[in-house]
């Protein structure tokens, strides 16, 4: 039995940094919206652990979030989890758009269906992989707090929105690091720091014009439209890699 599993797309609908804890983590507050742009991943038990990927290319296919949910639930399952996996990429890497966090929780919730792993508990799982890995196990609507794994349900929202990315992959962690050094403001705090560490996103958010807002780390932004027709019109002009895509709610 195959059981595919979409991975969906997030974006953070205001994001605001809190400060940095003494172990080098950064303590935020941040409403994250689950959107139906998504990898695509397929698992299935096998004799042998194996990884196909097709689509967007993956900067390390060897060391992928997907193989560190697998690595994590072989873990506390204590034994092996022998799968064949097929990854489908949609979601741009380094965009903010979590997919990478995605994929990992596609994962942990396929291997635990196929493998029939109900005792292990996913969202402590989850925490261990990656702070944005907590909230991909629901999806939805939330508010994220402390290192982004404290998350607090709202009620689902409805909407369009166009997303541009300028093709420029960014490190969450670097872009961190430029936050302690010129801080941040606006609906998404790390703004200033993501155009600190990579300039050309500037010139790219001027393009892009008034309404347009950073998704995460960066470097994608998104807008906030009144319907399809609205989302398709905004991107038309773009000379980018673009998407069209709605909120979702919840689904687990």
């Amino acid at each position: 039995m195959i059981l595919a599993v979409p991975a969906r797309a997030k974006l953070n609908l205001d994001l605001e940094v809190l400060g940095r804890d003494s172990d080098g983590f950064h303590q935020i507050r941040t409403r994250i919206q689950a959107v139906a742009l998504h990898d695509l991943l397929e698992l299935e038990p096998a004799k042998s652990t194996t990884m196909k990927t097709s689509g967007r290319a993956l900067a390390n296919e060897k060391d992928n979030s997907v193989r560190a949910a697998h690595a994590a639930m072989e873990h506390a399952a204590g034994r092996k989890l022998p799968t064949r996996f097929h990854l489908h990429k949609r979601i741009p890497s380094g965009a903010g758009l979590g997919g990478a966090s995605s994929d990992a929780a596609a994962a942990l919730r396929g291997l635990a269906a196929i493998h029939t792993l109900k005792d292990i508990d996913l969202h402590d799982t989850a925490a261990k992989i990656g702070a944005d890995v907590p909230f991909f196990l629901n999806g939805g609507t939330a508010r994220a707090e402390g290192h982004g794994e404290r998350l607090h349900r709202l009620p689902d929202e409805t909407g369009w929105f166009a997303i541009a990315w300028p093709g420029i992959e960014l490190l969450t962690a670097i872009v961190y690091r430029a936050w302690d050094e010129v801080k941040g403001d606006g609906p998404n705090q790390l703004h200033r720091a993501a155009v600190h560490t990579e300039p050309r996103l500037q010139d790219f958010a001027s393009q892009l014009g008034r309404g347009w807002q950073m998704s995460g780390s960066g470097s994608a932004f998104f807008l906030r439209c009144a319907d399809q027709a609205s989302a398709s019109k905004a991107t038309a002009r773009l000379d980018c890699w673009t998407a069209v895509t709605h909120a979702v709610g919840a689904w687990a």
